[in-house]
């Protein structure tokens, strides 16, 4: 199991003397999948559980050395031991802190999965100043001070992923804009205008750092309840397949956009 950040880790391969005549290996295809994102590096925040969690996951069975980012240090120790992870332990609240924590880490793939729902009754009229700034710091401020420490990196190494899981409540078009949640609809509705912003001054790619938004819908999380329609497995593909997607600077796939089931939706 590997441990917080700092550790030593490593794992044993088969060389291709042991593979030779293997008739019980997976097919190129599942192969390929496995080793999408070997030698990158991931940090997924919220990965103690819920769709952080299964992100950081799959990105780990992609082949990416996953960081997993949480203010619960045991519930991520357990979570980054199930995939192979590193523990990361910052409370995102502490939007000032983040540049230190992250501070000499090179990073390729950025998941912010992290969020914090505002209260049900919580109309723009009802919302404190208190409500509404806590709300944002994780949600908004919080990305946007990730962004700051880590997408340089990427670009200089002209090579990156940035995945930022928003809400169908903060998109301006579709059904469930009619208003409520007024703190997390803003910052979600913020989170989208960074994606946006950001991938349009990256050159939509051909900086060779993708970034987009997606929505994962609601989950059965301990934000969306045990009656969601959506497992979190349903939630979590989309960003997941974001972050493997091929694409080269000369030639970059669609990007800088929003995202629902793999499919791109109206912002």
């Amino acid at each position: 199991m590997e441990g917080a950040i700092g550790g030593n880790h490593g794992r044993v391969t088969d060389g291709p003397a042991d593979l030779a005549g293997r008739t019980d290996l997976p097919s190129d295809t599942a192969l390929a999948g496995r080793t999408a994102l070997a030698g990158r590096t991931a940090l997924v925040t919220g990965a103690s559980r819920g769709l952080g969690r299964a992100i950081a996951a799959g990105l780990a069975g992609a082949g990416a050395s996953v960081i997993g980012m949480s203010r619960d240090a045991a519930a991520l120790e357990e979570a980054v031991g199930s995939f192979g992870g590193r523990a990361l332990v910052h409370d995102l609240a502490d939007v000032d802190g983040i540049a230190a924590r992250v501070e000499g880490l090179e990073v390729d793939i950025l998941v912010n999965a992290a969020a914090v729902m505002s209260s049900r009754r919580s109309k723009t009229l009802d919302a404190t100043l208190a409500e509404w700034r806590d709300v944002r710091a994780v949600d908004l401020d919080a990305p946007f001070a990730l962004v700051s420490a880590l997408v340089p990196g990427m670009a200089a190494r002209r090579w990156g992923r940035v995945v930022n899981l928003t809400a169908c409540l903060g998109r301006m078009t579709g059904p469930g804009t009619a208003g409520g949640l007024a703190p997390y609809r803003v910052a979600k509705a913020g989170l989208n205008a960074l994606t946006r912003t950001l991938a349009h001054e990256l050159a939509l790619g051909r900086r060779g750092v993708l970034v987009d938004a997606t929505c994962p819908g609601h989950c059965r999380t301990d934000m969306g309840g045990p009656d969601a329609p959506r497992s979190v497995d349903q939630g979590a593909d989309t960003a997941i397949w974001l972050a493997t997607r091929a694409s080269t600077p000369s030639d970059p796939v669609p990007t800088g956009r929003l995202w629902e089931d793999r499919a791109e939706v109206p912002w």
